[in-house]
């Protein structure tokens, strides 16, 4: 068939009917022969390529098998019906262009011709496509896909009340690359995105070092991979407050191989013990800012509030509520020397609360001044009105399955009134240096179904692969057979700066404290005024299978303890004054501290005894022991 004819247009910037101001459904004028009239039907035959120079409105639009629709070079080309983004789909796996796809499509179609938002990440540039482009002057005509905005108004300086909706892919919702204000949008966005590390078909994104992005009451909805909820990129400081947020997992392409290679990325690695292809927000770039204020986040898997990618960042959750509707997945991931603070929320999780890798993390409550404090330091913009509203909390966080687990070097700070209710161990170190410090003075609590507060185990992540030149999540962990060997250089005696530590002050624990390390690292564990009752003991730890793939990554992290004397894996307990521990069963230490004011005891009706290096001896408040340290309870 031969190609359609059309009008010759000029290249222009694209035109939009009325003013920004008026409230009314923005769409784009008109591009018509003479400019006078609609094209009422564009069709395109198989093998044929039809130009568009301006946008255009039809009312039917058809597209054979092998035909297509282009733009000049600078342009990008979105189509929306009846105000929906749809038919555009990512060409290829790994891809980054996108082109509508092959059918016929009615109702009130708009033709976007829009300047070209190109953002380039690791060597892939992403042509984005949004409904609302935002820079320093405002919002950004040519650039943006008005006829995607339904109702509400839009001015250069806030939207209000605004509707945007994408059943295609790689289709953002606003795009702010200067200050801005969002006032109760709705988005629903079904399909795939393409990369959260740089934003690619996120809802709502906010970039560069001079932009405050404020979103207030938003009702945030998508299904799709990688199709973010809120991305902060650039050192923004992006503000949520007051919203509903609420991202379900896609599918991803037939041929799509899972891998860490972040231009490709796009679904979570299976090593870390979780699964899905959806965050619902992530925290990207260098001093990039990210607070959620009153505000309910859930990703049905893999991550509700991430950050990654980036140094120096700062999350933070205020009374907020959030975590996983699936299976599998965490509450925060820190990186890169980020800080999160979470006050005053509830944490509804699948694996685990937080898992941290170089990241410093603080749990606690919601108080005035701490608020206040964050409002003046993250410049919140939060009024006298606005804080007084928000009610004093302590955290909650219920984990189905750990509270907090370490992949890299970080800490976690737990005080104020913060209960961790996890179904297994509080704390799961694999084999990082971390740094706890639990505050009870307030009533914070550790509450573990399996009994174990701190399991310190090697790292079973078997890492990413090169498969045919292509770096792919398919390691294997295998686990080691026969006995650990000693390191001679390893005081097992001493503290070290790579050592697991663990401070926890005026608190009432019960459960136990292990550390399965073949390799030299101590667990050094610090009781101040407080009771501990259960067992403390070097011990070997084997997993319920030898052998772990991608099938069986719910089996990371899993393992079972056997006490035994340490080898490379000292445990290092100091018992301050005013502190106790009862001690529930055998246990190898190589360093016991007592206070003068401190005790050790076995439970009602038995009593404990101690050897060190065999011999046995009394256990003395004010004494300190060292060597091969056994603790029975008989």
């Amino acid at each position: 068939m031969a190609r359609q004819s059309m009008p010759q247009m000029t290249r222009r910037a694209i035109l939009v009917a009325g003013t920004a101001t008026t409230g009314a459904l923005l769409v784009p004028a008109l591009a018509t022969a003479a400019g006078a009239a609609t094209v009422g039907k564009i069709s395109v035959g198989a093998g044929e390529t039809y130009e568009l120079t301006a946008t255009t409105r039809v009312n039917v639009l058809t597209i054979a098998e092998g035909g297509s629709i282009t733009v000049p070079d600078g342009y990008s080309l979105s189509m929306t019906v009846n105000g929906v983004d749809t038919g555009e789909a990512i060409i290829g796996t790994g891809g980054t262009d996108t082109a509508i796809q092959a059918g016929t499509y009615r109702g009130d179609i708009v033709l976007t011709v829009a300047t070209a938002n190109d953002i380039t990440y690791n060597g892939l540039v992403f042509p984005f496509r949004q409904a609302i482009h935002v820079d320093a002057d405002g919002v950004v005509k040519a650039s943006s896909v008005l006829a995607g905005v339904v109702g509400g108004r839009l001015t250069d300086a806030y939207a209000k009340d605004v509707r945007i909706s994408s059943t295609g892919e790689a289709y953002n919702g606003v795009f702010a690359a200067g200050s801005y204000t969002l006032q109760r949008p709705r988005i629903r966005f079904t399909g795939n995105g393409r990369s959260d590390f740089v934003g690619y078909g996120a809802a709502v994104l906010g970039t560069g070092t001079d932009t405050t992005l404020v979103v207030e009451g938003a009702d945030i909805d998508t299904k799709g991979a990688v199709r973010t909820a809120v991305i902060a990129d650039g050192g923004s400081n992006v503000i949520v407050k007051n919203s509903t947020i609420l991202t379900k997992n896609g599918v991803l392409p037939d041929d799509y191989q899972s891998t860490v290679n972040t231009p490709y990325m796009e679904d979570a690695p299976w090593m870390l013990g979780i699964s899905g292809n959806v965050r619902a927000t992530n925290l990207l770039g260098t001093a990039t800012k990210a607070t959620y204020i009153n505000s309910s986040v859930f990703s049905e898997a893999w991550g509700a509030l991430s950050v990654d990618n980036g140094s120096n960042t700062q999350l933070t959750a205020i009374n907020c509520e959030f975590g996983n509707t699936g299976i599998d997945g965490y509450g925060t991931y820190a990186i890169g020397n980020a800080t999160e603070r979470i006050l005053g929320s509830r944490l509804e999780v699948a694996t685990y609360a937080a898992i941290n890798r170089g990241g410093a993390i603080h749990y606690g409550d919601s108080t005035r001044a701490a608020v206040a404090q964050l409002n003046e330091d993250l410049e919140l913009g939060l009024t006298a009105r606005e804080l007084a509203a928000i009610p004093v909390r302590p955290t909650v966080i219920n984990s189905r399955r750990w509270g907090f687990m370490w992949h890299g070097a970080g800490s976690v700070d737990i005080s104020g009134g913060t209960v961790v209710n996890s179904e297994k161990s509080t704390f799961l170190d694999k084999g990082q240096q971390v740094t706890i410090t639990v505050d009870g003075s307030d009533g914070a609590k550790l509450n573990p179904r399996n009994g174990i507060i701190l399991q310190v185990m090697e790292d079973d992540d078997p890492g990413p692969v090169m498969v045919d030149g292509v770096l792919l999540n398919a390691g294997v962990y295998t686990e080691p057979t026969g006995a650990a060997t000693k390191d001679s250089s390893f005081d097992v005696t001493a503290v070290h700066t790579a050592d697991a530590a663990a401070t926890f002050t005026d608190i009432a624990l019960k459960g136990d404290f292990y550390n399965a390390m073949r390799k030299g690292k101590n667990l050094v564990l610090t009781f101040d005024g407080s009771r501990v009752e259960g067992v403390i003991s070097a011990t070997s730890a084997v997993h319920a299978v030898s052998t772990i793939t991608s099938a069986e990554y719910r089996q990371l992290g899993e393992v079972t303890n056997t006490a035994q004397a340490a080898v490379n894996n000292g445990v290092i307990v100091t018992l301050g004054s005013g502190s106790s521990w009862k001690v529930t069963g055998t246990s190898h230490l190589t360093k016991l501290v007592l206070a003068s004011g401190a005790s050790v005891t076995a439970p009602r009706g038995k009593s404990v005894s101690l050897t060190v290096d065999g011999t046995a001896t009394a256990i003395t408040a004010g004494s300190t022991y060292s060597g091969a340290l056994v603790l029975t309870v008989g």
